[in-house]
């Protein structure tokens, strides 16, 4: 089974940065006023060392990231040879983005890396969030 780094880490980088960014899906938690944690997959970018993804503004994770501005994100890899798993798992601070400059730029990153983005789910200040994860903790497996 591949190991498990337990070294606390804050920032993204490295080989861990790469697999994040390069992969398209991934999970993330979070849990409101209540006690039962929300899990939903997204689609992803990492830039500056930061994880955004885009939202309606009335969904189920913005309400409880309104309530509670902390996530948990694991992107990762599954093998039936165990010894292959690979994934990054962050904790972190949010912010949400709602509109303006950087509700902008972001955007035009998720539309770059999702062609469909557009088509499929535009990302509208009228009716979306980015949500701007800042990592606090971040743990990895597979990349020893």
């Amino acid at each position: 089974m591949a190991k498990r780094r337990r070294a606390k880490k804050t920032m993204l980088g490295g080989k861990a940065a790469e697999f994040v960014a390069r992969e398209r899906v991934c999970r993330v938690a979070t849990v409101g006023d209540g006690v039962v944690p929300h899990l939903v997959p997204v689609c992803h970018v990492l830039s500056g060392g930061k994880l955004y993804f885009g939202s309606g503004d009335d969904a189920r994770k913005v309400l409880n990231l309104k309530a509670n501005p902390r996530v948990a994100v694991t992107v990762d890899l599954y093998s039936d040879h165990w010894a292959s798993l690979k994934g990054v798992m962050v904790q972190g601070a949010v912010r949400l983005i709602e509109r303006g400059p950087r509700f902008q730029s972001v955007r035009k990153l998720l539309y770059a890396k999702y062609p469909q983005y557009p088509r499929e789910a535009a990302i509208s200040p009228s009716d979306s969030v980015i949500v701007e994860v800042t990592p606090t903790h971040v743990f990895t497996w597979g990349f020893e």
